[in-house]
């Protein structure tokens, strides 16, 4: 394999996982701290196995207040119609999860005016039915739990702030790597380009002296 391919692989390579990370899923964890009198939006996010595989999902909400001890049916998401079931946040909660599609991934929502009483455990629960052929259904169920509290104002803590910074250190190195390996690549073109040039010259001057010596030769036999 030439230089030029050995270049040309790894950034062939890091294009093609670009364009499939921006269509991937990624379970992110949800935000915990709300600000009173705020919007927040409560993240679920519960990923297929296999892509490829068709599924059709509803999404449940549950809470439990911090004062209480059993959970009410907060919302239900299912056949691409939201319904909210939990009289205390009657046209307060928004859904920000998958649009236009049953095959739910994103089951997110959103609370508009939040208050003290917001303050509590949530469970996210989908149901999905994955769909094979020969009418072959499985059922999944997948919870996810979530502790929210309720500040005054938003304070970030010191696991936020570490992480980001960890994060730009990380892009920075991982740019300042690609600088470094694309200009050993081009010095290692550079020099078999220049290894190349010198091997054809060579070649030429042996081709030229042979025939050369070939043509001195001939008067002598004659």
């Amino acid at each position: 394999m030439s230089a030029a391919r050995r270049l040309l692989l790894p950034l062939t390579l890091l294009v093609l996982q670009g364009r499939l990370c921006r269509g991937a899923c990624v379970e992110v964890d949800s935000e915990t701290e709300a600000v009173v009198n705020d919007g927040f939006k409560l993240g679920c996010i519960s990923c297929k196995m296999r892509a490829e595989v068709r599924a059709q999902a509803a999404v449940s909400w549950y809470f439990k207040a911090s004062n209480e001890s059993e959970f009410s049916y907060l919302y239900i998401y299912d056949n691409l119609v939201g319904e909210i079931k939990d009289w205390r946040f009657y046209e307060r909660v928004l859904w920000r999860g998958s649009n236009k599609t049953t095959d739910l991934q994103d089951g997110s929502i959103y609370i508009l005016n939040v208050t003290y009483d917001d303050m509590g455990t949530y469970h996210c629960v989908f149901d999905r039915t994955l769909l094979y052929a020969n009418n072959y259904e499985y059922q999944i169920n997948t919870t996810k739990i979530i502790n929210l509290n309720v500040v005054p104002r938003y304070t970030r803590g010191i696991a936020s702030i570490l992480s980001e910074v960890m994060m730009y250190v990380s892009i920075i190195g991982l740019q300042f790597w690609l600088v470094v390996e694309m200009i050993y690549c081009y010095r290692k073109i550079s020099a078999a380009g220049e290894e190349a040039l010198r091997e054809s010259a060579a070649e030429y001057l042996a081709i030229a002296s042979e025939s050369k010596e070939n043509c001195a030769e001939e008067p002598v036999a004659e």
